[in-house]
């Protein structure tokens, strides 16, 4: 038994230590960290240095992983949004995932590549699917979660991942084409009960647990419960032969909608990082480089079709969904690989003989590939988008500078200033300053808020603020000022560490949100930080004097010397 526990500490440490410098590596030659976690699982697994000896215990660490990873998701997307993109979550998932199968059902068919219509179908639905765990991490790194094609991507995989557990539950069912209606209606009633019963457990239930948790003010049962619901949500959804991945979610979303979500996004962050390296790096390891080389030239000919081939059915379908042209194809470029749970079916597909050893190994090669490069088109894919938008015979149809761009910076900006955030303090700020004829340049993650924005013809970045990759695009290093008015403590601490370590000089004027944080914000870097409720607290002080017939120099230098001691006159003992 020691010896076990020892081989899984072992094994464990292996994983995280090696994630942990393939992460940095990764960073440093300006990557995204996930794909360190990738070569780093392909190195240290059985095809490569053979370190771990207890896979099978990792690969349930990293299912984890992509539950939290899910799990944060469900939080900070809400049903409000998810609302919003029903069109192309329902529609347009359905359209992508059909055409698919169909396509690659004829292809391979007409090939020879399968021997039966039923292995061309199973096929099909393979390749159908793409990697929310991949894209999600991609899009978090980026600081595009919410950006319109963030959240037309993170809509089709939401509904891919529903689609997962159809699949699964039709797919032994080929074999008897009898009792395929049989298989599909049982899975469409589990998921319709699962649905049911989990919004009305988060109506009448979940509200009233939580508050009681919270009200303990201890930190650790409020983290216990937090991920008891996640994990034990999604484990609802396995045994009912749906994804893991849309548990998950789905536990996610009730908590968005309760008072405590941004407490409880904050606990799981650091599980979701840490878990979710264990996931990407358990990909890695089941790629064999052997198998690799042996049959490079049909695997990378298979990767360059599958990944052009699921871009040219997506983008049609994004962009006749009333999509800019730019976000189509960002969206396709983001959405043509292979999902990780491809490796789910293909295994299902083997046990039931829909495929043979030899093209499993094939397809598990290339579903790595096009995982590991999809990063990197990610990356590019907006300025893919720009050049073939300049091209005579595309640019005649579409009216790219009209688009729902994800950016209006002028070329030329400096000395501006940045407002991070633009909430109800935001607009306050820009308003301000714009009114003194100072150059301005938002950063925001709501579309709502950008309509405004383009409207004012007001310079902007849609993105997550405390981004580096969104940050870089602002000319800090040429900027007067930074804003910090952002909603969020934790991304508040974030962007101000990023920003100075773009722009040291820079001077950031912060948004402090409760007493204790002040004091941080100032010793982080901070010029000025500002905590609305002892300004509104001032302010009322100040009215007060001045009614009660007291100097207007008295009044100032009264307040002067509250603000000039960061408030600790006035602060709790």
């Amino acid at each position: 038994m020691a010896a076990a526990v020892d081989s899984f500490v072992f094994d464990l440490t292996v994983v995280l230590g090696s994630s942990a410098l393939g992460g940095f590596l990764a960073h440093k030659l300006r990557q995204p960290v996930l794909l360190g976690y990738l070569v780093c699982g392909v190195a240290i697994g059985p095809f490569g240095l053979g370190l771990l000896t207890n896979l099978e215990d990792i690969k349930s660490l990293a299912e984890i992983g992509v539950a939290f990873l899910l799990f944060a998701l469900g939080v900070e997307f809400s049903l409000a949004e998810l609302k919003r993109v029903q069109d192309i979550a329902v529609k347009g998932s359905l359209l992508q995932i059909g055409l698919t199968i169909i396509v690659v059902f004829l292809c391979a068919w007409l090939s020879g590549w399968v021997e039966t219509p039923i292995q061309g179908i199973f096929l099909g639905a393979i390749l159908s699917l793409s990697s929310t765990a991949v894209v999600l991490k991609t899009l978090t790194e980026r600081g595009e979660i919410n950006t319109v094609h963030g959240q037309v991507m993170l809509a089709i995989l939401i509904a891919q991942d529903l689609a997962l557990g159809l699949m699964l539950a039709i797919l032994p069912a080929l074999n008897e084409p009898s009792n395929i209606a049989a298989a599909l209606m049982g899975a469409i009633f589990k998921g319709v009960l699962f649905f049911a019963s989990a919004f009305a457990f988060g109506y009448w239930i979940v509200p009233s647990m939580m508050k009681s948790v919270a009200q303990t003010e201890s930190s650790e049962l409020f983290l216990l419960t937090t991920i008891a619901l996640c994990l034990g949500v999604a484990l609802v959804t396995a045994s009912l032969g749906l994804s893991i991945e849309m548990g998950a979610f789905v536990a996610g979303l009730i908590i968005s909608e309760i008072d405590y979500s941004p407490q409880a996004l904050t606990k799981v962050i650091p599980l979701r990082d840490t878990f979710g390296s264990l996931f990407f790096a358990s990909i890695g390891m089941l790629i064999d480089p052997h198998v690799l080389w042996e049959n490079s030239g049909i695997i990378l000919g298979l990767v360059a079709l599958i990944m052009l081939g699921k871009a040219v059915i997506i983008f049609p379908i994004i962009w006749q969904f009333g999509y800019s042209f730019k976000t189509a194809i960002i969206s396709a470029l983001g959405l043509n690989q292979i999902g990780e749970f491809s490796f789910v079916l293909a295994l299902v597909g083997k046990e039931l003989n829909f495929i043979t050893q030899e093209k499993y190994l094939l397809l598990i090669g290339t579903t790595a590939i096009t995982l590991v490069v999809t990063p990197m088109m990610m990356e590019f894919s907006g300025k893919i988008a720009e050049e073939l938008a300049k091209i005579p015979g595309i640019a005649r149809f579409i009216d790219f500078n009209k688009s729902d761009s994800d950016m209006l910076i002028p070329e030329t900006i400096c000395n501006h200033i940045v407002v991070a955030g633009y909430g109800r303090v935001g607009q306050v700020i820009v308003k301000v300053l714009r009114d003194r004829q100072y150059p301005v340049l938002v950063i925001e993650n709501s579309e709502a808020a950008t309509k405004h924005l383009r409207k004012e013809n007001i310079p902007y970045i849609f993105g997550d603020a405390d981004a580096e990759l969104v940050l870089e695009k602002a000319h800090l290093s040429t900027a007067k000022a930074l804003a910090i008015a952002l909603p969020d403590p934790t991304s508040t601490r974030i962007l101000l560490k990023h920003a100075l370590e773009i722009a040291p000089q820079l001077a950031v004027v912060a948004r402090s949100h409760n007493n204790s944080e002040i004091d941080i914000l100032n010793q982080m870097g901070a010029k000025e930080v500002v905590q609305p409720e002892f300004e509104a607290a001032l302010e009322m002080g100040g009215q007060i004097l001045t009614t009660l017939g007291e100097a207007a120099p008295t009044v100032n230098s009264v307040l002067h010397n509250i603000r000039s001691d960061r408030y600790i006159s006035v602060r709790d003992r």
